[in-house]
């Protein structure tokens, strides 16, 4: 379109896939395995902030694994995750700067099969968009300030894109 301003386009800036376990061991090693499995990157230990004894939890201990994608495999990842939850989102998981849905079982994503040393697990997904000229504000040398409505993508904004781009339905 022409007379659009290019710097207002927003893009997917990261991808993050994040399981929680809880105090299970056992769990947590599958998460791993199975984030790996999935993006082919290493995956990050959670580890809990605080104790909570309710869940068996200490201060310190590994209560989940996750996973930041970045660079083009981000959108064919998130793609397939979509896929997975049949292309709808909910209205609530769409926030400014953000998109969040959950995945109840891995196997509904498209060409993953069971793994029974896995077993059954879900997994979080947290998509983070930004816009051109955000490196301006990040930057270590030279940084700037971005007036915030440049630097807060709207809701309203994201939904248009991610129904363009995805074919995604907003419940």
């Amino acid at each position: 379109m022409e007379g659009e301003n290019p710097m207002k386009e927003i893009r997917i800036e990261k991808l993050v896939l994040n399981i929680g376990t809880g105090s299970e061991e056992k769990h947590s090693e599958a998460a791993k395995r199975l984030l790996e499995l999935m993006t082919g990157r290493k995956p990050a230990e959670e580890i809990s902030k605080r104790r909570a004894p309710a869940f068996k939890i200490t201060k310190g201990q590994i209560i989940g694994a996750f996973v930041t994608v970045r660079g083009r495999e981000k959108e064919d990842l998130l793609k397939r995750l979509l896929d997975a939850v049949d292309n709808k989102i909910k209205e609530s998981g769409i926030t400014p700067n953000s998109l969040s849905f959950g995945i109840k079982e891995y196997i509904d994503i498209r060409g993953i099969k069971y793994d029974p040393a896995i077993g059954m697990l879900g997994m979080n997904v947290n998509v983070t968009f930004k816009r051109k000229g955000m490196r301006v504000r990040e930057r270590k040398r030279l940084s700037s300030s971005i007036p915030e409505r440049h630097a807060i993508v709207g809701r309203d904004l994201i939904k248009n894109y991610i129904q363009k781009s995805f074919n995604v339905e907003v419940v």
